[in-house]
Protein backbone atom coordinates (compact mmCIF):
# COMPACT_ATOMS: atom_id res chain seq x y z
CA UNK A 1 0.00 0.00 0.00
CA UNK A 2 1.34 3.77 -0.71
CA UNK A 3 1.77 6.17 2.63
CA UNK A 4 -0.02 9.26 2.59
CA UNK A 5 2.97 10.90 3.45
CA UNK A 6 5.18 13.40 1.15
CA UNK A 7 8.70 14.65 1.16
CA UNK A 8 9.19 16.60 3.78
CA UNK A 9 10.79 19.13 2.12
CA UNK A 10 8.99 22.33 3.01
CA UNK A 11 10.08 25.83 3.47
CA UNK A 12 11.27 25.71 7.05
CA UNK A 13 14.43 23.71 4.88
CA UNK A 14 14.86 25.65 1.83
CA UNK A 15 17.20 28.73 2.04
CA UNK A 16 16.76 29.76 -1.38
CA UNK A 17 12.86 28.59 -2.13
CA UNK A 18 12.97 29.36 -5.37
CA UNK A 19 16.01 28.23 -6.37
CA UNK A 20 15.73 25.02 -4.82
CA UNK A 21 11.86 24.83 -6.03
CA UNK A 22 13.20 25.29 -9.56
CA UNK A 23 15.61 22.37 -9.17
CA UNK A 24 12.84 20.25 -8.28
CA UNK A 25 10.81 20.87 -10.94
CA UNK A 26 13.87 20.21 -13.34
CA UNK A 27 14.41 16.72 -11.58
CA UNK A 28 11.04 16.28 -11.71
CA UNK A 29 10.40 16.78 -15.28
CA UNK A 30 13.76 15.01 -16.09
CA UNK A 31 12.09 11.62 -14.51
CA UNK A 32 9.34 11.95 -16.60
CA UNK A 33 11.25 12.26 -19.64
CA UNK A 34 13.27 9.61 -18.79
CA UNK A 35 10.49 7.59 -18.99
CA UNK A 36 10.64 7.32 -15.16
CA UNK A 37 7.29 6.59 -12.67
CA UNK A 38 6.40 9.42 -9.78
CA UNK A 39 5.38 7.52 -7.21
CA UNK A 40 3.19 8.98 -4.08
CA UNK A 41 6.50 9.91 -2.04
CA UNK A 42 8.48 11.59 -4.50
CA UNK A 43 8.19 15.52 -4.88
CA UNK A 44 5.71 16.72 -7.63
CA UNK A 45 4.24 20.43 -8.44
CA UNK A 46 1.09 21.46 -6.85
CA UNK A 47 -0.31 21.48 -10.18
CA UNK A 48 0.78 18.01 -11.46
CA UNK A 49 -0.41 17.03 -8.30
CA UNK A 50 -4.25 19.45 -8.71
CA UNK A 51 -4.36 18.05 -11.87
CA UNK A 52 -4.14 14.52 -11.18
CA UNK A 53 -6.84 14.61 -8.59
CA UNK A 54 -8.89 16.44 -10.74
CA UNK A 55 -8.28 13.93 -13.70
CA UNK A 56 -8.18 10.71 -11.46
CA UNK A 57 -11.35 11.03 -9.35
CA UNK A 58 -13.57 12.18 -12.33
CA UNK A 59 -12.76 9.08 -13.96
CA UNK A 60 -13.56 7.02 -10.42
CA UNK A 61 -16.87 9.42 -10.35
CA UNK A 62 -17.29 8.37 -13.83
CA UNK A 63 -16.86 4.34 -13.18
CA UNK A 64 -19.64 4.57 -10.58
CA UNK A 65 -22.21 6.80 -11.63
CA UNK A 66 -21.52 4.81 -15.16
CA UNK A 67 -23.15 1.37 -13.03
CA UNK A 68 -26.33 3.27 -13.64
CA UNK A 69 -27.88 3.20 -17.20
CA UNK A 70 -26.94 -0.75 -16.94
CA UNK A 71 -28.12 -1.46 -14.04
CA UNK A 72 -31.61 -1.15 -14.69
CA UNK A 73 -31.80 -3.46 -17.36
CA UNK A 74 -30.15 -6.19 -15.15
CA UNK A 75 -33.51 -7.76 -14.56
CA UNK A 76 -34.99 -7.24 -17.58
CA UNK A 77 -32.13 -8.57 -19.59
CA UNK A 78 -33.39 -11.24 -22.04
CA UNK A 79 -31.64 -14.33 -20.93
CA UNK A 80 -30.10 -15.32 -17.81
CA UNK A 81 -26.78 -15.41 -19.37
CA UNK A 82 -27.49 -11.90 -20.45
CA UNK A 83 -27.77 -10.88 -16.76
CA UNK A 84 -24.78 -12.57 -15.59
CA UNK A 85 -23.14 -11.15 -18.08
CA UNK A 86 -24.64 -7.53 -17.14
CA UNK A 87 -24.09 -8.32 -13.30
CA UNK A 88 -20.57 -8.91 -13.74
CA UNK A 89 -19.92 -6.05 -16.24
CA UNK A 90 -21.36 -3.68 -13.49
CA UNK A 91 -19.92 -5.42 -10.84
CA UNK A 92 -16.00 -4.87 -12.64
CA UNK A 93 -17.32 -0.85 -12.87
CA UNK A 94 -17.26 -0.65 -8.96
CA UNK A 95 -14.33 -2.20 -8.63
CA UNK A 96 -12.59 0.40 -11.11
CA UNK A 97 -14.16 3.37 -9.36
CA UNK A 98 -12.48 1.70 -6.12
CA UNK A 99 -9.37 1.12 -7.77
CA UNK A 100 -9.29 5.31 -8.64
CA UNK A 101 -10.50 6.47 -5.24
CA UNK A 102 -7.18 4.70 -4.11
CA UNK A 103 -5.20 5.75 -6.33
CA UNK A 104 -6.63 9.33 -6.21
CA UNK A 105 -6.17 8.73 -2.48
CA UNK A 106 -2.26 8.49 -3.12
CA UNK A 107 -2.47 11.90 -3.60
CA UNK A 108 -3.55 13.09 0.12
CA UNK A 109 -7.32 13.29 -0.59
CA UNK A 110 -9.71 11.00 1.13
CA UNK A 111 -11.97 8.84 -0.36
CA UNK A 112 -14.92 10.76 1.43
CA UNK A 113 -13.89 13.87 0.46
CA UNK A 114 -14.02 12.74 -3.51
CA UNK A 115 -17.65 11.15 -2.74
CA UNK A 116 -18.94 14.50 -1.01
CA UNK A 117 -17.95 16.09 -4.12
CA UNK A 118 -19.92 13.89 -6.28
CA UNK A 119 -22.96 13.75 -3.88
CA UNK A 120 -22.86 17.96 -3.74
CA UNK A 121 -22.18 18.15 -7.35
CA UNK A 122 -19.59 19.88 -7.48
CA UNK A 123 -17.22 17.17 -9.19
CA UNK A 124 -17.92 15.88 -12.61
CA UNK A 125 -17.79 12.91 -14.65
CA UNK A 126 -18.37 11.89 -18.03
CA UNK A 127 -21.06 13.85 -19.82
CA UNK A 128 -21.91 10.31 -21.40
CA UNK A 129 -23.34 8.46 -18.17
CA UNK A 130 -26.35 11.35 -18.34
CA UNK A 131 -28.36 10.21 -21.34
CA UNK A 132 -31.25 7.59 -21.29
CA UNK A 133 -31.10 3.67 -21.67
CA UNK A 134 -34.43 2.57 -23.25
CA UNK A 135 -34.17 0.01 -25.11
CA UNK A 136 -31.92 -3.17 -24.44
CA UNK A 137 -29.85 -2.23 -27.53
CA UNK A 138 -28.74 0.63 -25.56
CA UNK A 139 -26.96 -2.09 -23.06
CA UNK A 140 -25.19 -2.88 -26.46
CA UNK A 141 -24.15 0.64 -27.82
CA UNK A 142 -22.61 1.52 -24.17
CA UNK A 143 -20.58 -2.03 -24.14
CA UNK A 144 -19.73 -1.21 -27.89
CA UNK A 145 -19.38 2.24 -28.24
CA UNK A 146 -18.82 3.87 -24.94
CA UNK A 147 -16.49 1.27 -23.78
CA UNK A 148 -14.79 1.35 -26.90
CA UNK A 149 -13.96 4.84 -26.33
CA UNK A 150 -13.33 4.23 -22.83
CA UNK A 151 -9.94 1.65 -23.95
CA UNK A 152 -8.97 4.64 -26.85
CA UNK A 153 -8.43 6.47 -24.02
CA UNK A 154 -7.40 4.51 -21.21
CA UNK A 155 -5.09 2.68 -23.17
CA UNK A 156 -2.45 5.09 -23.42
CA UNK A 157 -2.93 5.97 -19.30
CA UNK A 158 -1.41 2.36 -18.47
CA UNK A 159 1.97 4.69 -20.10
CA UNK A 160 0.82 7.48 -17.22
CA UNK A 161 3.76 8.99 -15.63
CA UNK A 162 1.53 8.98 -12.43
CA UNK A 163 2.55 5.38 -10.50
CA UNK A 164 -0.45 4.27 -9.14
CA UNK A 165 -2.56 5.48 -11.78
CA UNK A 166 -0.74 3.46 -14.58
CA UNK A 167 -0.72 0.25 -12.69
CA UNK A 168 -4.81 0.78 -11.80
CA UNK A 169 -5.04 1.60 -15.52
CA UNK A 170 -3.69 -2.28 -16.64
CA UNK A 171 -6.58 -4.08 -14.77
CA UNK A 172 -9.06 -1.52 -15.91
CA UNK A 173 -8.22 -1.73 -19.34
CA UNK A 174 -8.22 -5.76 -19.53
CA UNK A 175 -11.86 -5.74 -18.04
CA UNK A 176 -12.61 -3.16 -20.60
CA UNK A 177 -11.96 -4.78 -23.05
CA UNK A 178 -14.03 -7.50 -22.05
CA UNK A 179 -17.67 -5.17 -21.63
CA UNK A 180 -16.66 -3.91 -25.30
CA UNK A 181 -16.66 -7.64 -26.73
CA UNK A 182 -19.80 -8.33 -24.92
CA UNK A 183 -21.29 -4.79 -26.06
CA UNK A 184 -20.28 -5.51 -29.77
CA UNK A 185 -21.68 -9.21 -29.47
CA UNK A 186 -25.11 -8.14 -28.34
CA UNK A 187 -25.57 -5.26 -31.21
CA UNK A 188 -24.20 -8.31 -33.52
CA UNK A 189 -26.65 -10.88 -32.27
CA UNK A 190 -29.54 -8.06 -32.75
CA UNK A 191 -28.15 -6.70 -36.46
CA UNK A 192 -28.64 -10.08 -36.96
CA UNK A 193 -32.14 -10.80 -36.11
CA UNK A 194 -35.75 -9.20 -36.74
CA UNK A 195 -36.10 -6.71 -38.45
CA UNK A 196 -37.34 -5.27 -35.37
CA UNK A 197 -34.38 -6.13 -33.84
CA UNK A 198 -31.87 -4.49 -36.32
CA UNK A 199 -33.76 -1.43 -35.83
CA UNK A 200 -33.53 -1.22 -32.50
CA UNK A 201 -29.76 -1.93 -32.86
CA UNK A 202 -29.70 1.25 -35.42
CA UNK A 203 -31.62 3.66 -33.17
CA UNK A 204 -29.59 2.96 -30.55
CA UNK A 205 -26.13 3.84 -32.52
CA UNK A 206 -27.93 6.79 -33.65
CA UNK A 207 -28.79 7.55 -29.77
CA UNK A 208 -24.93 6.66 -28.85
CA UNK A 209 -22.60 7.72 -31.70
CA UNK A 210 -22.38 11.43 -30.94
CA UNK A 211 -21.77 11.24 -27.73
CA UNK A 212 -19.46 8.32 -27.94
CA UNK A 213 -17.20 11.28 -30.00
CA UNK A 214 -17.80 13.66 -27.39
CA UNK A 215 -16.55 11.02 -25.04
CA UNK A 216 -13.30 12.34 -25.53
CA UNK A 217 -13.13 15.49 -24.66
CA UNK A 218 -13.18 19.55 -26.66
CA UNK A 219 -11.20 19.99 -29.98
CA UNK A 220 -7.57 20.47 -28.78
CA UNK A 221 -7.90 23.99 -29.55
CA UNK A 222 -10.03 24.25 -26.65
CA UNK A 223 -8.69 21.86 -24.51
CA UNK A 224 -7.50 23.83 -21.31
CA UNK A 225 -5.27 21.31 -19.94
CA UNK A 226 -4.12 18.80 -23.10
CA UNK A 227 -0.77 20.97 -23.70
CA UNK A 228 0.40 20.23 -20.00
CA UNK A 229 -0.90 16.57 -19.50
CA UNK A 230 0.84 16.06 -22.60
CA UNK A 231 4.27 17.29 -21.23
CA UNK A 232 4.20 15.59 -17.90
CA UNK A 233 2.75 12.58 -19.71
CA UNK A 234 -0.07 12.03 -17.98
CA UNK A 235 -1.79 12.02 -21.29
CA UNK A 236 0.09 10.47 -24.33
CA UNK A 237 -2.43 11.71 -27.67
CA UNK A 238 -4.24 14.46 -27.67
CA UNK A 239 -8.40 14.77 -27.46
CA UNK A 240 -8.37 14.89 -31.64
CA UNK A 241 -6.11 11.78 -31.98
CA UNK A 242 -7.75 9.83 -29.76
CA UNK A 243 -11.17 10.56 -31.73
CA UNK A 244 -9.63 9.87 -34.89
CA UNK A 245 -8.57 6.39 -33.73
CA UNK A 246 -11.99 5.77 -32.80
CA UNK A 247 -13.86 6.64 -35.75
CA UNK A 248 -11.20 4.92 -37.57
CA UNK A 249 -11.40 1.54 -35.58
CA UNK A 250 -15.25 2.08 -35.31
CA UNK A 251 -16.69 2.82 -38.58
CA UNK A 252 -15.29 -0.55 -40.32
CA UNK A 253 -17.72 -2.71 -37.42
CA UNK A 254 -20.62 -0.88 -37.96
CA UNK A 255 -20.34 -1.37 -41.47
CA UNK A 256 -19.57 -5.26 -40.35
CA UNK A 257 -22.85 -5.14 -38.53
CA UNK A 258 -25.07 -3.60 -41.38
CA UNK A 259 -25.95 -0.40 -39.95
CA UNK A 260 -24.99 3.12 -40.42
CA UNK A 261 -23.49 5.60 -38.42
CA UNK A 262 -25.53 8.50 -37.94
CA UNK A 263 -23.07 10.68 -39.69
CA UNK A 264 -24.05 12.05 -43.67
CA UNK A 265 -20.60 13.56 -43.81
CA UNK A 266 -18.79 10.90 -42.53
CA UNK A 267 -16.38 9.86 -45.44
CA UNK A 268 -13.24 7.91 -46.10
CA UNK A 269 -9.82 10.10 -47.05
CA UNK A 270 -7.89 8.14 -48.80
CA UNK A 271 -4.70 10.68 -49.28
CA UNK A 272 -5.24 10.84 -44.91
CA UNK A 273 -6.15 7.00 -44.36
CA UNK A 274 -8.85 8.25 -42.08
CA UNK A 275 -12.59 8.75 -41.70
CA UNK A 276 -13.81 12.24 -41.76
CA UNK A 277 -16.58 12.91 -39.77
CA UNK A 278 -19.03 15.82 -39.59
CA UNK A 279 -19.12 18.92 -36.75
CA UNK A 280 -19.97 17.68 -33.50
CA UNK A 281 -22.40 19.67 -31.36
CA UNK A 282 -20.28 21.28 -28.76
CA UNK A 283 -23.33 22.96 -26.96
CA UNK A 284 -25.22 19.98 -26.07
CA UNK A 285 -21.69 18.68 -24.88
CA UNK A 286 -21.53 21.91 -22.69
CA UNK A 287 -24.96 21.98 -21.80
CA UNK A 288 -24.86 18.13 -20.27
CA UNK A 289 -21.75 18.87 -18.99
CA UNK A 290 -23.76 21.80 -16.96
CA UNK A 291 -26.16 19.54 -15.63
CA UNK A 292 -29.06 20.02 -17.98
CA UNK A 293 -28.70 16.80 -19.54
CA UNK A 294 -31.35 14.02 -20.21
CA UNK A 295 -30.61 11.76 -16.52
CA UNK A 296 -28.30 14.36 -14.84
CA UNK A 297 -30.70 14.81 -11.63
CA UNK A 298 -31.58 11.18 -11.94
CA UNK A 299 -28.35 9.93 -11.86
CA UNK A 300 -27.49 12.32 -9.13
CA UNK A 301 -30.43 11.19 -7.01
CA UNK A 302 -29.26 7.48 -7.30
CA UNK A 303 -26.34 7.92 -6.47
CA UNK A 304 -27.41 10.18 -3.39
CA UNK A 305 -30.10 7.73 -2.62
CA UNK A 306 -27.84 4.46 -2.81
CA UNK A 307 -25.26 6.51 -0.25
CA UNK A 308 -27.58 7.40 2.26
CA UNK A 309 -28.89 3.38 2.07
CA UNK A 310 -25.63 2.43 2.77
CA UNK A 311 -24.73 4.72 5.63
CA UNK A 312 -25.79 2.07 8.10
CA UNK A 313 -22.78 -0.23 6.95
CA UNK A 314 -20.43 2.06 7.07
CA UNK A 315 -21.36 3.50 10.60
CA UNK A 316 -21.37 -0.41 11.73
CA UNK A 317 -18.11 -0.92 9.99
CA UNK A 318 -16.90 1.86 12.10
CA UNK A 319 -18.35 0.45 15.11
CA UNK A 320 -17.22 -3.26 14.76
CA UNK A 321 -13.50 -1.84 14.28
CA UNK A 322 -13.86 0.28 17.52
CA UNK A 323 -15.17 -3.44 19.39
CA UNK A 324 -12.55 -4.93 18.12
CA UNK A 325 -10.19 -2.50 19.77
CA UNK A 326 -11.68 -2.81 22.68
CA UNK A 327 -13.90 0.31 23.48
CA UNK A 328 -17.11 0.13 25.09
CA UNK A 329 -19.34 2.76 23.91
CA UNK A 330 -19.09 1.54 20.20
CA UNK A 331 -21.16 -2.05 21.16
CA UNK A 332 -24.05 0.29 22.10
CA UNK A 333 -23.77 1.92 18.70
CA UNK A 334 -23.52 -1.15 17.00
CA UNK A 335 -26.71 -2.42 18.91
CA UNK A 336 -28.71 0.31 17.62
CA UNK A 337 -27.45 0.38 13.78
CA UNK A 338 -28.33 -3.66 14.13
CA UNK A 339 -32.31 -2.68 15.41
CA UNK A 340 -32.37 0.23 12.75
CA UNK A 341 -31.30 -2.43 10.41
CA UNK A 342 -33.90 -4.89 11.25
CA UNK A 343 -36.54 -2.47 11.40
CA UNK A 344 -35.92 -0.91 8.04
CA UNK A 345 -35.80 -4.71 6.13
CA UNK A 346 -38.60 -5.83 8.49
Amino acid sequence: MYTQGLDSLGKDCLRDEAQVGGALERRFQAHIDAEDKIEPKDWMPDAYRRTLVRQISQHAHSEIVGMLPEGNWITRAPSLLRKAILIAKVQDEGGHGAYLYSATETLGVSRDELVGQLLEGKAKYSSIFNYPTPTWADVGAIGWLVDGAAIMNQIPLCRCSYGPYARAMVRICKEESFHQRQGYDIMLRLSRGTPAQKDMAQQALNRWWWPSLMMFGPPDADSKHGVQSMRWKIKRFTNDELRQKFVDFTVPQAEFLGIRVPDPQLSWDPAAGHYRHGPIDWNEFEQVLKGNGPCNRERLEARRRAHEEGRWVRDAAVAWAAKRAGSAAPRAALTLLRRNHERRYA
